[in-house]
């Protein structure tokens, strides 16, 4: 398959290494001159200018900074790009993904946004995911090459979906890694290393990804059934995180905002539900 890459930072490099390293004919280009001579030794194609390069193949892929930057390049090459598909991995918004969707469109070029949940370094595996969302036929019709750059994970024709994902996945990453640096202290003030609590860390996320399958359809539902454990007994267990961090001389404001949340949901009557009625909280701005 012949592929274009658009932009030679960090990730649009691993994007074309990938590329490469699967046998695909590929031709890279970069806006500022002096990128690209590793990717050329390996046999890709060093393109003089944009338009060159989009020509040069019917999968054109951008990694550029920003919506603005692939506008400013691709719009005037519409004509060029008739009739071939874009993948457009630049990180953006959900709105910005079914403009540039809607632009597309009009055009006759085939579109779809892309999201990767990799570092550079781990694109061309197949336990890294990239989430595709736009065109079904574009897709379809590209999947495999695309899988060369990692699990490609379809959406649908919804071309912001890809972007809301990734927002809302990166969103889990921060909580999550947030909570693990919280754990980590808290077990570090009495002379636990961090490598000796985090495979029992891991371990527990195990359990956490269960509870999340298993309130996923009393959030969809609306009923949040207190049978595994109740708001009211979170509470008092959160007061022992607050209390510990508190005690060490750590930061508590993670642990409060937690037990802001429940004691928000206690107080309006909903003590014996499920931890997933704080779905309403956040919902509600905070207000509920």
């Amino acid at each position: 398959m012949k592929v274009t890459v658009l932009g030679l930072g960090s990730m649009g490099t691993a994007l074309a290494g990938a590329l490469l390293e699967a046998g695909h004919e590929t031709t890279v280009w970069n806006r500022s001159a002096g990128k690209g001579e590793a990717l050329a030794a390996r046999g890709a194609a060093r393109a003089g200018t944009a338009a060159e390069a989009v020509a040069a193949s019917p999968l054109v892929i951008a990694c550029l900074s920003d919506y603005d930057a692939v506008h400013g390049v691709l719009d005037p090459l519409a004509e060029t790009l008739r009739g071939r598909t874009l993948v457009n991995l630049t990180s953006g918004t959900p709105e910005q993904a079914r403009e540039s969707a809607s632009r597309a469109a009009a055009r006759g070029i085939g579109y779809l946004d892309g999201a990767i949940m990799s570092t550079p370094p781990g694109i061309g595996s197949p336990q890294v995911m990239l989430l595709y969302s736009g065109s079904s036929q574009a897709f379809a019709e590209h999947r495999e090459t695309l899988a060369s750059l990692g699990d490609p994970v379809g959406l649908g024709e919804d071309a912001g979906a890809a972007s809301l994902y990734d927002t809302a996945l990166l969103g889990m990453m921060w909580a999550t890694l947030g909570g693990w640096l919280q754990g980590v202290a808290l077990t570090g003030a009495d002379g636990v290393d961090a490598a000796t609590f985090t495979p029992v860390a891991v371990r527990w996320m195990t359990a956490v990804s269960g509870f999340m399958s298993t309130y996923a359809p009393q959030v969809d539902a609306g009923a949040y059934p207190g049978d595994d454990a109740t708001l009211d007994v979170h509470f008092a267990t959160i007061e022992h995180l607050v209390h510990a961090s508190a005690a060490r001389g750590l930061d508590p404001r993670l642990p409060e905002l937690f037990k802001t949340f429940v004691g928000q949901a206690i107080a309006a009557g909903h003590g014996g539900d499920s931890y997933a009625r704080l779905i309403e909280t956040v919902r509600a701005g905070g207000r509920a």
